[in-house]
């Protein structure tokens, strides 16, 4: 199933498209960037995962910074990266926050404003706790949802074997 949805999606928008093809060529961009395979998948969303909970101004930059060192699926990453924004920033700013302070053993701040007269009033105070639940959340968070994607895709392709083999099988027995 989830295989399923990313070929067809994603087939359709890049290596059947003849104007998808020419821009490819045009700009020498690497075909594997696009690549619809389980891996360039997983590891997309891995990457896109990574720098969505990194609190930094342009994590998309993040994102294509990192396509030299790894190869992934980058419209996944770009669009997983996109899972933090403004309206998702206060709850994951704080829950990276309680997970430093936890972490880190410390005692959180009382009577936290949503303002940022507040905030760069006491950003030493939370910087050091929320980039701790940073690392935690953009590490082992991201890397457990990797491996759900990448276990869920196995899954779904031995699931669609099984079923052709087995209507196969019905198809080829003899009715009586």
């Amino acid at each position: 199933m989830i295989r399923r949805v990313f070929k067809n999606l994603l087939k359709k928008l890049t290596t059947e498209n003849k104007k998808f093809n020419e821009f490819l060529e045009k700009y020498n961009l690497p075909k594997a960037y696009f690549a619809v395979n389980r891996k360039a998948i997983t590891k997309g969303i891995l990457v896109g995962l990574f720098w969505a909970f990194i609190p930094m101004p342009m994590q998309m930059a993040g994102v294509m910074a990192t396509t030299p060192f790894i190869k992934f699926n980058v419209p996944i990453a770009l669009a997983t990266v996109w899972l933090s924004n403004p309206i998702t920033y206060p709850f994951m700013f704080y829950i990276e926050y309680k997970v430093g302070n936890f972490l880190l053993g410390k005692e959180e701040i009382k009577n936290i404003e949503l303002t940022t007269q507040w905030f760069s009033q006491h950003w030493s105070d939370i910087a050091l706790s929320m980039y701790v639940g940073a690392a935690f959340f953009s590490t082992i968070v991201a890397y457990l949802i990797y491996l759900l994607i990448n276990r869920l895709w196995v899954h779904s392709v031995k699931k669609e074997k099984r079923e052709k083999r087995d209507k196969k099988a019905k198809k080829s027995q003899p009715s009586l």
